[in-house]
């Protein structure tokens, strides 16, 4: 399959100075899946009525059908025609925080989405992005979008339609190219289903801005407990993994660095990822950075780039630094977490 590429300037404020949206709609008005930017992640987009574009995510991707995704609109009106109703709480949320980082999970209605777009669950995962581009694409194609990641199931999610055209040329009908996100991770997903909103996945909005709107705001205990199910899109299999064995440590940069020696001794090559306060004292054999320790809204931003970078090095093994779960730490910890896939080694 021929993948187009299709650059936008991230500020498109008309369809008429870039008929590239128009094409890109186009495709998937005809059930064609298209890459596009979201100030998040660059998402994999596909007409969520349609089984067809679905089947066709799932397969670009290699994703399992059983793990549903986030329908994406451009407008309140769009949420109507596929959702019972919005309580109260929600309603709050997406003045707050729409167009942005948020995704809200609602009671489904039936008969308008496919069902394998939320894997066949009565409730729906939907957020309206604050993109420009994904806005006018939305918008232009007159569609419900759903759209996970546009990465390679597994791999770190693309901050960049280079990170897109890496693991999904041949595999999609077309990338549109409207440069760099800005947040870096995923949405965070709430599920206002119940009395109490319930954070499933940490993301661009923090559990402090949540219950700054609505009050008291719980955690799914699945993103402490591994002994249980995640109920987020996303959130049961190992995501974000470099191809090299990953693994955290708590403790000083000294003990990082005997780890390190350990490992050079035995002829292993070895990397580490740190932030930009630490770069110079480790010696490894590549080490990288992934923002500021002091903003570590600069940690979220670099941090899919800086999983992919190591990629492209020749590495045995690879420790990384932990960061403090507050604020949007514990977005950055629970990726960390799943990129490695392995035990925290603690020193």
């Amino acid at each position: 399959m021929q993948t187009l590429m299709w650059t936008v300037d991230k500020n498109v404020d008309n369809l008429e100075t870039y008929p590239q949206i128009k094409e890109a709609a186009q495709n998937l008005k005809q059930n064609e899946v298209v890459a596009f930017p979201t100030e998040t992640v660059y998402g994999l987009g596909g007409n969520a009525e349609s089984d067809e574009a679905v089947l066709k995510i799932f397969e670009a991707k290699g994703r399992p059908g059983d793990n549903p995704l986030i329908i994406h609109i451009a407008n309140t009106e769009q949420i109507h025609s596929f959702v019972k109703g919005i309580p109260e709480q929600a309603s709050r949320l997406m003045d707050a925080f729409w167009p942005g980082p948020l995704t809200i999970i609602l009671e489904k209605k039936e008969g308008t989405l496919s069902e394998k777009a939320t894997a066949g669950l009565s409730t729906v995962a939907v957020r309206m992005p604050d993109h420009p581009v994904a806005l006018a694409l939305i918008e232009e194609s007159g569609l419900p979008l759903a759209a996970p990641s546009a990465n390679l199931s597994g791999k770190p999610s693309p901050t960049t339609a280079a990170h897109v055209a890496d693991d999904l040329t041949g595999r999609i009908s077309g990338i549109v190219d409207g440069g760099a996100t800005g947040v870096g991770l995923e949405s965070t997903v709430v599920d206002c289903t119940g009395g109490i909103p319930v954070i499933l996945r940490p993301g661009g909005v923090t559990k402090e801005q949540l219950e700054e709107v609505v009050g008291e705001v719980s955690a799914d205990p699945a993103l402490t407990d591994e002994g249980q199910a995640p109920k987020a899109p996303g959130m049961k299999y190992r995501h974000y993994a470099p191809n090299s064995p990953f693994y955290l440590v708590d403790g000083s940069k000294e003990e990082i660095q005997q780890l390190v020696n350990e490992k050079r001794n035995e002829g292993q090559r070895v990397g580490v990822m740190t932030t930009k306060e630490n770069k110079d004292f480790y010696d490894a054999n590549v080490v990288k950075t992934c923002g500021e320790r002091a903003r570590l809204e600069t940690v979220a931003e670099a941090l899919y780039d800086t999983l992919r970078a190591f990629n492209k090095e020749d590495l045995d093994i690879i420790f990384g630094e932990i960061f403090p779960e507050q604020g949007v730490g514990q977005a950055i910890m629970n990726r960390l977490s799943k990129a490695s896939g392995l035990p925290i080694i603690i020193k």
